[in-house]
């Protein structure tokens, strides 16, 4: 692959990573009935609405879960497997296997989405205490559902919190699980965004 070819992977890659992580938020967003009024939300609400109203047409919510956003995540990272795969010299990756690798792509996002926001929610804990800032609430009410069970598990230790320690080896233990699932369908990491 040359510079050229090199440098539409990237574009490609980085497109599908936001529109998948704006995707994910909003899913997610709705899950812990986080603040509608906070401007982190409404934005990525108007990001997402374009692509999610017309499929919540076709595929209603069930129990609180936005179905259609997870579908829109799916058919995402399928379309991104089909469009690495070609840029990538690849051909056409086969359907059956890229039905089989998005899955593990979504839960690869979702588990690093959640590494990656307890990590900022806990250096902004050190550099920012208390501040009124959307994006730290909008982090604290992302994160305190995965947060709170482990919290539960640990005695009362005063201001020290040592809850994301249980969550990060859990989060490790889960990636460990995703990728031998991925071993066990021949995922290629380079075509699956979110790997």
């Amino acid at each position: 692959m040359g510079p050229i070819a090199d440098s539409f992977t990237l574009l490609v890659n980085v497109f599908f990573n936001l529109l998948m992580l704006l995707v994910l938020l909003r899913f997610l967003m709705q899950l812990v009935r986080a603040d509608f009024y906070n401007p982190i939300s409404q934005a990525v609400a108007k990001m997402t609405n374009p692509l999610l109203f017309p499929l919540r047409k076709l595929i209603p919510g069930y129990g609180g879960f936005d179905i259609a956003s997870l579908v829109l995540l799916l058919l995402a990272e399928l379309l991104a497997t089909f469009v690495l795969g070609l840029v990538k010299g690849v051909g056409l990756v086969p359907p059956l296997l890229a039905i089989l690798w998005a899955p593990l792509g979504i839960v690869s996002l979702f588990l690093n989405f959640y590494f990656f926001a307890i990590l900022a929610m806990i250096i902004l804990s050190w550099v920012a205490p208390g501040s009124p800032s959307p994006v730290i609430y909008l982090l604290h009410q992302l994160t305190e559902p995965v947060m709170a069970p482990f919290r539960k598990l640990l005695p009362n230790m005063g201001g020290l919190d040592l809850s994301p320690i249980l969550v990060f080896v859990a989060i490790q233990i889960a990636q460990i699980f995703v990728s031998y699932a991925a071993r066990g369908v021949n995922l290629q990491p380079a075509l699956v965004v979110g790997f």
